[in-house]
């Protein structure tokens, strides 16, 4: 587990592709983004893209990456926003799913919002663990990679091991304030969902934290 407070800020890095749906990457970035005015030194949070050609999400925001798969930065949070083409095409995009799988395994945490938990899964990162995805995708999910992960549903988010994976959609902030609450704590993570006009309590919410991962 990371020592926020002992190092300098954290790079959070999102993966933006062509399809990216807006409230799956701009939920936990606004919420990662605010940890600058509530912990000291917070998170640096910056979009990689395949290349630094401009990236349309599904609904249309037109987005130019911060940085692409050959420059990126070290990333220590990992985040996989849900795209259109999570579930078919993108699993076949051998340069995408390499670059989740080595940036992954070198990542501190790794988070999916919806079906991101598709390209995690596909990238080997969740082998031999528990995760979610979208609600109604969980059987498809099962059928594609049940032998290798144990696909939970009725909850919010997963929390095992280096991986949160997330139903995403309202929810997509719920992970980001639990991460949040990880690394800072509880004062931190109230003024960020304060800021956000979320009222926060994560004893309320339907999450499985697997042991070992509970906060500090």
């Amino acid at each position: 587990m990371i020592d926020a407070n002992a190092r300098g800020p954290l790079n959070a890095g999102f993966l933006i592709i062509d399809g990216v749906y807006n409230t799956e990457l701009t939920a936990p970035f606004d919420t990662f983004h605010h940890t600058v005015f509530h912990a000291q030194p917070g998170m640096r949070v910056f979009t990689v893209a395949p290349s630094l050609d401009v990236v349309t999400s599904f609904e249309g925001l037109r987005l130019t990456p911060d940085y692409s798969f050959k420059n990126a930065p070290d990333i220590d949070v990992l985040v996989i926003p849900s795209a259109e083409h999570n579930m078919d095409s993108d699993l076949k995009n051998v340069e995408l799913i390499e670059w989740v799988r080595r940036t992954g395994e070198q990542a501190s945490y790794i988070m999916s919002l919806c079906d991101g938990a598709f390209v995690l899964a596909k990238a080997g990162l969740l082998d031999g663990r528990r995760a979610t995805t979208f609600p109604s995708d969980i059987p498809r999910m099962r059928k594609m990679f049940s032998t290798s992960v144990d696909i939970l549903d009725g909850v919010s988010f997963v929390h095992d091991g280096p991986a949160i994976t997330s139903v995403g959609g309202a929810k997509s902030f719920d992970p980001a304030l639990y991460l949040c609450e990880v690394l800072y704590g509880r004062k931190a993570a109230m003024g960020i969902a304060g800021g956000l006009v979320i009222d926060w309590d994560l004893a309320s919410l339907a999450a499985h934290i697997a042991p070992g991962n509970e906060r500090n």
